[in-house]
């Protein structure tokens, strides 16, 4: 009887304890990046069970990066051996599942507790993206997704020796995935970096670095291209067989296309013809007033490009709101004057502009280019989101003027979208002839027809050679005037030349680096650099296979770049 007390005092005993819950007590990483361009990686993960009886851990690495454009990349891995602190190897498994690879660790035979140390060995090849100015190694070191929190991260990347001496820039994000927080340290020590936490991480917590290498660092080697069955072509015609489109979509629909394109999709003819000379841009339908550069060269070609912007910037710095300034050889600056702090919107539905009102468009350039700074550097600043909200404003007001009856862009994208669909779908002919017809599918009006063919005749003014800018009364002005037309139409320096021997002098909208005698076509090249400038602003910085770098603006973030996953126990 006494025998039985003593065994339930034990039990209610132990039973009262409390079980320490698992976590990992240590993460150590360290990345070797080879001058083949692959990696060898190391995982040291000091892993506390507690109480819990259980029987290794499992970790599951993504071998799927996904860039910006949402294409899939597969990255190579193999050579996986688990030890521990010993040497003394484990028992695991290696399974894929969908995008993961999953190792699972232990013995179904046999349960632990307490601390285990798993030393995880594995080589990666594609895990280096290549930018346009900078190669790149952006690792997730412990993974998003592991089911406990962990004390202490630590990284240590080991560099090729060619780099030494380098000044290597290097990042580090922790959080969740997607977070920005950079509760995290790093430092460079020759060619090794260094990189820890702060503070423990919770569950779904991980550490991210990323490191900036000079351009061919190492060897070029991307990932491949990551395809599901589906997505390949095989795939295709099983979707297509599944799907069962008919034969409308396949035979009807092609030439259905091409139909409405004679029908609805070529501009009506023009009133107004085209002459060889004509010194004056065409103006909106009710003749109120002259369209813009950035109108007319939407008008020329149906689609708003960067030199339809570009024309818009001299256009503004002629007309004193902003200023072009080149301090150094082709480092180009736009600074913003007094008059454009008093600017005026227009209503966008034409008018006389002689408040010299400005369009949405134009406000919007001087506003979101510049925020609250009077003066921006296009060699650092990036504008691409930008000069999309602006080019999205010049749509509109093309239409709003008359002469388009629908926003051309929107109108080329619900042909590729159905392009798109199409390929999906193996109709590969009715793709392309979405593709080829729907680009020109938009319309110009009956008086953007007359108006497109006023600029063409604009054109062929300022691209002749002939000398007849003799009588013109104000040939500096004239020459003012219709520069940011000419540039619209990308003959800027055709333009210039005719202007070399007539003495004119630097318009007082730009300041140039050359401090010599004024020439046209000289001040013409130094204008197309800062469009260079500019073209390098507003386009993102990506990498060949179309990843975004952790270096730039809203890039970087835990998670992001290759390796990762998480893992638990079982």
């Amino acid at each position: 009887m006494q025998y039985k007390k003593i065994i339930l005092f034990l039990f209610f005993f132990f039973l009262s304890l409390p079980v320490r819950a698992e976590e990992i007590r240590s993460f150590a990483v360290q990345v070797k990046l080879n001058e083949d361009a692959t990696i060898n990686v190391q995982e040291k993960i000091v892993y506390d069970f507690g109480s819990s009886l259980r029987h290794g851990i499992y970790r599951v690495i993504p071998f799927v990066k996904i860039n910006a454009n949402k294409k899939k990349y597969s990255l190579d891995f193999k050579n996986f051996s688990v030890t521990d602190e010993n040497g003394a190897r484990y028992k695991f498994s290696e399974l894929t599942e969908g995008t993961n690879l999953k190792l699972k660790i232990g013995d179904a035979d046999k349960t632990i507790s307490g601390v285990h140390t798993y030393i995880i060995d594995y080589d990666v090849a594609g895990a280096i993206t290549y930018f346009s100015d900078h190669d790149e190694l952006y690792w997730n070191i412990t993974g998003n997704h592991w089911d406990v929190p962990i004390d202490k991260v630590s990284a240590k990347i080991i560099l090729p020796e060619s780099l030494k001496q380098e000044i290597i820039e290097s990042k580090c994000f922790t959080g969740s995935y997607g977070s920005t927080e950079a509760n995290c340290e790093t430092r460079q020590d020759g060619n090794e970096i260094y990189s820890s936490t702060n503070n423990y991480l919770n569950s779904n917590e991980g550490l991210s670095v990323v490191v900036k290498l000079p351009m061919n660092a190492v060897a070029h080697l991307e990932p491949k291209e990551y395809k599901t069955f589906f997505e390949t072509f095989f795939g295709k015609i099983v979707l297509v067989i599944m799907f069962v489109i008919g034969v409308v979509w396949y035979l009807l629909l092609p030439f259905y296309i091409i139909y409405r394109w004679f029908k609805y999709g070529r501009d009506p003819k023009a009133v107004v013809g085209e002459t060889t000379a004509w010194y004056d841009p065409p103006k909106t339908p009710d003749g109120k007033r002259f369209l813009t550069p950035g109108e007319v060269g939407t008008l020329g070609d149906e689609t708003v490009d960067l030199k339809d912007i570009s024309a818009t910037i001299v256009d503004l710095a002629r007309r004193g709101y902003l200023k072009i300034v080149e301090k150094e050889k082709k480092d180009f600056y736009l600074q913003r004057t007094n008059k454009a702090d008093k600017m005026i919107s227009s209503n966008n539905k034409g008018g006389d502009r002689e408040k010299d009102e400005l369009f949405k468009y134009e406000k919007t350039l001087l506003d979101e280019f510049f925020g609250k700074l009077d003066e921006i550097r296009l060699k650092v600043k990036k504008l691409d989101s930008e000069v999309e909200e602006v080019k999205n404003q010049l749509y509109n007001q093309v239409v709003a003027d008359g002469l388009f009856p629908e926003n051309p862009r929107k109108v080329r994208d619900l042909y590729y979208l159905f392009a798109f669909i199409a390929s999906v779908t193996g109709n590969f002919f009715l793709a392309i002839v979405l593709f080829i017809f729907g680009r020109a599918m938009p319309r110009k009006t009956q008086e953007g027809a007359n108006a497109y063919n006023v600029a063409k005749s604009l054109k062929n003014f300022l691209t002749s050679q002939q000398r007849q800018l003799e009588f013109q009364a104000d040939k500096q002005m004239m020459f003012e005037r219709l520069l940011p037309y000419a540039v619209a139409f990308g003959v800027e320096r055709v333009w210039a030349k005719r202007f070399k021997d007539l003495g004119l002098k630097q318009p007082d909208w730009y300041q140039g680096y050359s401090t010599g005698r004024f020439n046209s076509i000289a001040f013409a090249s130094a204008l197309n650099s800062s469009f260079n400038s500019f073209r390098a602003a507003a386009t993102p910085t990506s990498s060949s296979s179309g990843f975004s770098s952790g270096f730039s603006g809203g890039g970087g973030f835990s998670g992001g770049g290759g390796g990762g996953g998480g893992g638990g126990s079982w």
